[in-house]
């Protein structure tokens, strides 16, 4: 039986839990998808079995999402999300605990703010002292359900220059982080273009 036979789209094929590395290689070809080294797709099968733990079905835009992710990774390695703990509670400023490796050194920060996300982005500066001011924050839900990944944007300014960093994640707080991190390694990577307009 084909898909388009009860009246789904050949391409919502749901990937899961059990799904295997073929099924996963396969759906990524037919989405033009490919990798040039076996470890990038084993990096990458890697994070669906980790998004698998955490969201019963995984859908196309899921898929593109953790390549997209994968990709940024790897091009932009100064700063990496280690480890992320958050504390919000009724009436209590909210906390966050972050462990990232910059520049492959651990560093561990705390900070509050006045929500679990402005807490991240604060205890982050305080590792890196990047200096640079916020300019945009959006969320956007990548699939339909309460599972769903959301989809981070933040750009930011840096001695006039503007960088856009996207980071998505089943939680949000740890799709906020992902989005900065991509931003500031952009910021750092002295190999990327300046932005349009400051040309």
């Amino acid at each position: 039986m084909r898909a388009e036979d009860v009246g789904w789209n050949a391409n919502r094929m749901v990937l899961g839990k059990h799904s295997g590395r073929n099924a996963f290689r396969t759906r990524l070809e037919e989405l033009g998808i490919t990798f040039e080294k076996e470890e990038d797709l084993n990096a990458a099968f890697s994070r669906f079995k980790e998004l698998a733990d955490k969201k019963h079905e995984i859908y196309d835009d899921d898929l593109q999402a953790l390549v997209s992710d994968a990709i940024q990774d790897s091009a932009n390695e100064h700063i990496k999300l280690v480890s992320l703990k958050v504390a919000i509670e009724t009436g209590e400023t909210p906390k966050a605990e972050i462990t990232l490796s910059i520049n492959g050194e651990e560093k561990q920060a705390n900070a509050e703010g006045s929500g679990p996300v402005d807490a991240v982005f604060k205890a982050i500066e305080s590792m890196v002292n990047s200096g640079c001011n916020l300019q945009l924050y959006s969320v956007n839900n990548i699939t339909d359900g309460t599972d769903s990944q959301g989809e981070v944007t933040v750009r930011i300014e840096s001695t006039g220059r503007i960088v856009n960093g996207l980071g998505a994640d089943t939680d949000i707080v740890t799709a906020s982080a992902k989005a900065y991190i991509s931003a500031l390694n952009k910021v750092l990577d002295d190999s990327a273009r300046a932005h349009p307009q400051q040309i």
